[in-house]
């Protein structure tokens, strides 16, 4: 076809929201390697022995580049938090959804929240929530809000569901006292737990249905 003919036609735009360029989307990804390079240091070295330094090798960058993401160390941590308690309630909702849909019973729902909660806690990817659980007074008083509502959310679930079980006698205990010993003791298992060298994660939640609920 001649080149005049070509130039002179109408160029055709492609449907739907248009594509993000090459250089967009390899930011969000470096941001991301940033973060999950953050939480990995944070909960292996602590988040005061962690240098933007170690931070930027983690991630391939140079030094000063996660400055260009994040403006400070401490936000920084902030963010690896705020990211582990939206996937943390993201999760939950996923695991209670399909619960809901074979109409679990209350028992089931607290089954269903720990394995959920272990899922969280010693899953792939699951940096996030330890550096949450141990580096929290390292957040400023609103930083410690914002992450407090999201933990509300969270727990909202399980308020409901020992509620319900205190409510029908399967429980001998107040609900909230029930709820913040069961994530106490759920919390805990990020300093001991191993993969691959004791209990599966469904294992480990049958063991904990029968320390807190056990059968008559």
């Amino acid at each position: 076809m001649p080149e005049s003919l070509t130039a002179a036609e109408p160029q055709r735009r492609p449907r739907g929201r248009p594509r993000k360029a090459p250089d967009a989307l390899d930011e969000g990804n470096r941001r991301q390697e940033l973060l999950r390079g953050a939480a990995r240091l944070f909960r292996n070295k602590g988040f005061a022995a962690t240098t933007t330094r170690d931070i930027a090798a983690a991630a391939g960058m140079q030094s000063g580049s996660p400055f260009y993401h994040f403006e400070s160390k401490a936000a920084l941590l902030f963010a690896v938090m705020e990211q582990g308690m939206r996937a943390a309630l993201r999760s939950q909702a996923q695991a209670l959804q399909a619960a809901a849909a074979d109409r679990a019973s209350s028992q089931d729902l607290l089954r269903t929240l720990v394995r959920a909660h272990f899922d969280v806690l010693l899953g792939p990817g699951s940096d996030f929530i330890p550096v949450m659980l141990y580096e929290w007074r390292s957040l400023t008083p609103a930083q410690r809000a914002d992450i407090a509502r999201l933990q509300r959310d969270y727990e909202t679930a399980w308020a409901d569901a020992l509620q319900a079980l205190c409510a029908a006698g399967t429980i001998r205990a107040d609900a909230r006292v029930a709820r913040l010993m069961m994530l106490g003791a759920l919390n805990w298992s990020v300093q001991w737990y191993k993969p691959k060298q004791g209990a599966s994660l469904d294992e480990l939640t049958e063991q904990v249905m029968q320390l807190f609920l056990p059968r008559n």
